[in-house]
């Protein structure tokens, strides 16, 4: 991967943008499972809990950037490689823990409580990600970086599944009487985390692995 020269203003916009993913997802994370868990809401805890494994996706990219970018000595490949490793079965797990939660729920018959926090949560992520993504896919394009255009995927995926857990949110506050929507949105929300696992795990296996984010997106360099 190569840096266009004269870009450091570039370099630090990217790095910028990754702090604030990190402390935003931080932050996402421990709302929406404080609400998922107390409007027994498992659309909301499992979307909560994949906001802190896209934590520990984003610091691999920007440990991965800041080296790239000679702020500091880059991640050995076989560590960034492990890690990434580890990042794709922590999502395939917190999908199969999905999974079983809602086919539980739906065995009782049991809805959440309200699904207003997931409707004000997820507006909230759609509006910030959204401009995360606009953001980081400009910064990727001026400096031609496939690991700025990794975070940006990612923040992508993200917006993903706020719009899945508006959907449901949204149902079910309108229509109390569809009990199972909030299980069928956690349902679609494993789908997609367990997805983005699988992908980020071959990725980690590739000959050609580069780093990456832990996206599931390409990792072949550019």
């Amino acid at each position: 991967m190569k840096i266009t020269i004269g870009s450091s203003a570039l370099q630090k916009r990217a790095i910028q943008l990754s702090w604030f993913t990190i402390c935003y997802n931080i932050v996402e994370g421990l709302v929406s499972c404080y609400f998922g868990l107390e409007k027994d809401s498992i659309a909301l805890v499992g979307f909560g809990a994949d906001s802190f494994i896209e934590v520990a996706s984003a610091v691999v990219v920007l440990w991965r950037f800041k080296g790239e970018a000679g702020f500091s000595a880059p991640l050995a490949l076989a560590g960034e490689r492990a890690a990434t490793r580890i990042i794709g079965w922590l999502f395939v797990l917190l999908a199969a823990g999905t999974i079983a939660g809602s086919a539980f729920k739906l065995f009782q018959h049991a809805g959440p409580d309200t699904t207003i926090p997931g409707v004000i949560i997820s507006l909230l992520s759609l509006s910030f990600m959204f401009y995360l993504w606009s953001a980081k896919k400009k910064v990727a394009r001026a400096l031609n970086s496939a690991t700025v255009e990794k975070d940006a995927d990612c923040s992508l995926a993200c917006i993903k599944l706020s719009a899945v857990l508006l959907a449901g949110s949204a149902v079910y506050s309108l229509t109390p009487l569809f009990w199972w929507v909030d299980s069928a949105a956690a349902l679609v929300i494993a789908f997609l985390i367990g997805s983005e696992g699988v992908g980020t795990i071959r990725a980690a296996g590739r000959e050609d692995f580069s780093g990456g984010c832990g996206c599931g997106c390409s990792s072949a360099p550019r």
